[in-house]
């Protein structure tokens, strides 16, 4: 709070943004030069903080020095520790006063109010999409370049986002965490839970605009679009009857075949 009290009294001469501290200022700085002075000797990389290197460290050592008192996850970042705490608590401090929507994390309803003002600040400079994060915006990049950064340590298969990477290590496991509070079934992922609780709520969000018939998935309803257009996309190089889903051939195919799919 003293922050706030304070003259910001150092001042940017490129953005004139203000800032308590000479130390501040030098490090915004860095965001207008581009300069990443902390380089890692391991793997190159370079950053423009020392925060930002020392935790980009723990990343080789595979230190988590912060311990959660409830679940005793561990975590490398005091921040992370910080808001995976709310997810125990289940506080949502941030409220957006267009829709009444709440968030734990600042990011989260920074990102979130931009969805009502449109704005997407961050372009690709290969192909100029706009994005509303900087993550997304540094994802989106990986396809240009075909870079996968994380690997799979037991089977070594490569992704472009720590996040697939960390879904593919459920099926070495077999690990399902994310459990329905109404049949107890599981899940290894999260969306898998969101999706099949649709089939206790019988929610269907997804609807078509031709006929206003009602899907659970968007996967379903991209199918049934097909149904509208002429268009048959699914030759069956046997007897040259056309398909509009590829489901439908390969179930066809069957006919030509010893299986019979009555049988399944």
């Amino acid at each position: 709070m003293m922050n706030h009290k304070r003259k910001k009294s150092h001042r940017c001469l490129v953005c004139a943004k203000g800032f308590c501290h000479v130390g501040n200022l030098n490090r915004h700085m860095l965001t207008h030069t581009g300069e990443k002075p902390h380089l890692c000797n391991v793997c190159g990389k370079s950053f423009s903080t020392v925060g930002n290197f020392n935790a980009h460290m723990l990343t080789h050592t595979g230190e988590k020095p912060y311990r959660c008192n409830v679940c005793e996850k561990m975590f490398r970042q005091v921040g992370h520790l910080k808001r995976h705490a709310l997810s125990h608590t289940g506080e949502k401090p941030h409220l957006c006063n267009v829709c009444g929507k709440s968030f734990s994390t600042v990011g989260n309803f920074n990102a979130h109010m931009l969805t009502h003002t449109g704005k997407k600040p961050f372009r690709c400079d290969v192909c100029e999409k706009m994005f509303r994060q900087v993550g997304h915006l540094k994802r989106h990049l990986l396809t240009h370049t075909g870079e996968k950064p994380h690997r799979c340590v037991v089977c070594e298969k490569q992704f472009s986002e720590v996040g697939d990477l960390k879904k593919h290590m459920l099926t070495h496991t077999g690990e399902k965490p994310h459990r329905c509070n109404v049949c107890n079934k599981s899940f290894g992922q999260k969306v898998g839970v969101k999706m099949h609780m649709r089939i206790h709520t019988d929610e269907k969000p997804h609807h078509c605009y031709v006929c206003e018939k009602r899907f659970r998935q968007v996967g379903h309803l991209k199918s049934h679009m097909i149904t509208h257009t002429v268009d048959k996309l699914y030759p069956c190089n046997v007897c040259e009857q056309e398909f509009s889903r590829m489901g439908t051939i390969k179930i066809h195919m069957l006919t030509h075949s010893k299986e019979n799919p009555r049988q399944y």
